[in-house]
């Protein structure tokens, strides 16, 4: 998670992203995301232990097939602002959720291995890796400001 907003003055990159998902089964997710005005399908497979690692495959399809695709989804489509922050050699990606979902802003960085060590921006906050609440297959069912 995320403390406070200083991440949005360190950013170097924003978008905005539309995502849906035609399968939340957890051991095969299915999503369809719209960002920089391309779509993607990607599926994801069951992850490890800890949370921190799963199959996981992206590939570019038109934007009118993705647009298509969000009707067909099942209900609860997430909208969120990703802003992207270098933090030595590695990029941060924060997740700023809309509509059901505001007020959660969720921090990700992605590691060679479980065990490598990155910079850690003072606002980054609590640890929620493996929290399966946080996913994003499960905020479209279990929205935050539910919570």
């Amino acid at each position: 998670m995320v403390s406070s907003t200083a991440f949005k003055q360190a950013s170097f990159k924003q978008t905005a992203v539309k995502q849906g998902y035609l399968s939340s089964d957890p051991n095969r997710i299915v999503r369809i995301r719209i960002r920089h005005q391309k779509g993607y399908i990607t599926i994801k497979g069951l992850g490890n232990t800890t949370g921190a690692s799963r199959y996981e495959w992206e590939k570019e399809i038109p934007l009118d097939e993705a647009e298509k695709l969000l009707e067909i989804c099942e209900s609860g489509i997430i909208s969120k602002t990703r802003y992207e922050i270098k933090s030595g050699n590695h990029i941060i990606e924060v997740d700023e959720f809309h509509g059901e979902n505001q007020g959660l802003v969720v921090a990700e960085v992605e590691l060679a291995n479980e065990d490598e060590p990155f910079q850690k921006p003072d606002w980054l906050g609590a640890e929620v890796t493996g929290d399966k609440k946080y996913y994003n297959s499960i905020l479209k069912k279990n929205p935050f400001t539910r919570w």
